[in-house]
């Protein structure tokens, strides 16, 4: 095992741990790198994530940072860039709105799923699209924004370029499309809805305000009466959403719950004691964490997604990372205790919900559903998982065969399918030929001690059932396999001893199962054995022309399936193989004969 460098600096810093082929598997930082470092090779882990890591590590680098707080930062940052397999993984797979404000002459303001460089100023990320949308319909209700997206420059508002559209005679929009609104105007309105977005509409409510004293002075009533209800709008608005004290001023609420691996951290960002962002999300350890670490990571990670936080923080995890100008507390009592315990609400739901979506992963699959009504519908000790089905075909006693096709998790094993040549069995005997076939299979299968079926259909009725049966009592299976016939003309099923057969609803998933492996063993067995009967009638014929021996009958009868397609052969690659003079004698009869397939 490797050991660190005793010379390792008793300094803040951060540590990079690689393994043998060079590459970055984990990076941590410490207060101190000497005694963090050597940690990890001076004690046995109670966790074995970090028994492995440490297994792995073949080199180590470091460096020295001023304070723990520039080493969390650097941390922070290679865990970005390299993602090292050991290191915690921010696990967050749903795409959040945010609300967008465009960057162009009389910006437009809508909701988004993308982040697009120089496109404008992003707000959010919104838990849901619900609380984003109630936003911006009362942006609609308030402000006059356009929805169009012409190209509004100066130029073209000149020129008459454009029309105003139904918008502006409904008094969604002023028309600055037409010049009927300057630019001044439309942005100041804009500036009122930035700020609202931030969190805080004491700036628009004071906008609104001094609307409508100045249209009341100036005797313009209508005009301060719309200013009046698009007041009263906002002040509704914003005695629905405070949840606190307005005296608790901007804050950020963090709770952390830990359970095993996984870690769930709540978020919930004031803003003129208004809940302003709400945020849950999952960290995966990979190795053992600190909870400070963790706390510290997930400040981080919210400052990429929503910019600069609040300077103050109420948490339920104390770090000892000194953030410079942040105050970081952990409430006993008041309103902040309250808040506190309604992020760890969240938490606590983020868990309950994450264990309900690993119980539905866990759930029974279409096919174990299936398997598990197949086992209660036929009396079954186990679910049937490997079914292997059995049929025989013959036409008028020739060239008898057998097929036998298998379904594992009631789905079609195509590789395990199999052919049987009825070798002992004179004349068209069905339960003969069912009782050779299935005691070959299954001897052959003991002796190479393969895996036997969890059930055996057999296609027939009483008789080719019994004839099964006798054939595993030979080989002593007999009620060590379950074994059922399906006979196909009522779809009946029948139980060895059983005298009356068991019917089953024509809809049901058992009886669509055995339907599918009984049509799929006569199909098997019906090409097997047409392919085998005309090989044999293009044999017999050729047996009948005078000029062709038994060796040159041998090699056309191995080469090609029926006569027909011996005319369409290359005349040459026959010739190649029996001779020019043969060849002859084969093609005038040909000529002279009907194809026969």
């Amino acid at each position: 095992m490797l050991r660190p460098d005793p010379n390792l600096p008793e300094k803040p810093g951060v540590y990079r741990f690689l393994d043998a082929a060079g590459i970055l598997i984990y990076v941590g930082k410490a207060k101190n790198l000497k005694k963090r470092v050597s940690s990890y090779f001076s004690k046995n882990h109670s966790d074995r994530k970090t028994n492995r890591l440490v297994s792995q590590i073949r080199g180590i680098e470091f460096t020295i940072t001023n304070t723990e707080f520039d080493a969390l930062l650097l941390e922070n940052n290679l865990i970005k860039e390299h993602q090292p397999k050991y290191n915690i993984n921010l696990r967050d797979d749903k795409t959040y709105p945010w609300i967008v404000i465009t960057k162009e002459p009389f910006p437009r303001i809508f909701p988004t799923r993308r982040k697009l460089s120089g496109r404008g100023e992003y707000f959010g990320p919104f838990p849901s699209g619900r609380m984003m949308h109630a936003l911006l319909e009362l942006f609609k209700k308030v402000f006059t924004f356009r929805s169009c997206k012409l190209p509004l420059s100066e130029a073209n508002i000149r020129k008459g370029s454009f029309k105003v559209c139904l918008e502006y005679h409904i008094g969604n929009c002023l028309g600055p499309c037409a010049g009927l609104q300057t630019e001044r105007s439309y942005l100041e309105e804009m500036e009122q809805a930035r700020q609202m977005l931030l969190g805080k509409t004491a700036h628009a409510r004071q906008y609104f305000r001094e609307q409508m004293n100045r249209f009341a002075a100036n005797l313009e009533f209508e005009k301060a009466q719309k200013a009046k209800e698009k007041l009263h709008l906002l002040e509704q608005w914003q005695s629905n959403s405070v949840v606190t004290g307005q005296d608790l001023g901007d804050l950020d609420v963090l709770a952390l719950l830990r359970q095993e691996d996984d870690v769930f951290i709540s978020y919930l960002g004031l803003s003129e004691g208004r809940i302003v962002r709400a945020h849950t999300f999952e960290f995966r350890c990979r190795v053992e964490e600190e909870d400070a670490d963790l706390l510290a990571h997930a400040l981080l990670q919210l400052g990429d997604i929503y910019g600069p936080l609040s300077r103050e923080l109420i948490t339920n995890t104390i770090t000892e990372i000194a953030f410079p100008d942040w105050k970081i507390s952990v409430p006993q009592r008041g309103e902040k205790k309250k808040l506190l315990e309604m992020a760890l609400k969240n938490a606590l739901f983020a868990k309950k919900e994450k264990a309900l979506r690993d119980l539905n992963a866990k759930a029974e699959s279409p096919s174990e559903r299936i398997l598990s009504r197949m086992k209660m519908d036929l009396r079954l000790d186990r679910l049937p998982r490997r079914i292997e089905c059995f049929d025989n075909s013959n036409l008028q006693g020739t060239n008898p065969v057998s097929a036998m096709v298998c379904f594992i998790d009631a789905k079609p094993a195509k590789k395990e399918y199999r052919h049987f040549n009825v070798k002992t069995v004179e004349g068209p005997d069905d339960f003969a030929s069912m009782k050779e076939v299935v005691g070959r299979r299954y001897k052959r299968q003991l002796e190479e001690a393969a895996e036997l079926p969890d059930l055996i259909l057999i296609d027939g009725g009483k008789g080719q059932l019994s004839a099964a049966c006798d054939a595993l009592k030979e080989l002593g299976l007999y009620g060590k396999i379950p074994i059922i016939g399906i006979a196909k003309r009522l779809e009946e099923l029948y139980y060895p001893g059983d005298p009356i057969p068991l019917h089953l609803d024509k809809k049901s998933e058992t009886l669509k199962v055995l339907q599918r492996a009984r049509d799929e063993a006569h199909r098997f067995g019906i090409t097997f054995h047409r392919s085998k009967r005309n090989k044999a009638g293009l044999k017999t014929a050729l047996e009948s022309v005078p000029g062709l021996g038994a060796k040159t009958v041998e090699f056309i009868y191995r080469n090609f399936k029926s006569v027909s397609s011996i005319g369409e052969a290359d005349r040459e690659k026959i010739e190649a193989g029996i001779g020019k003079k043969r060849s002859d004698v084969l093609f005038a009869f040909l000529q002279n004969s009907e194809p026969n397939e």
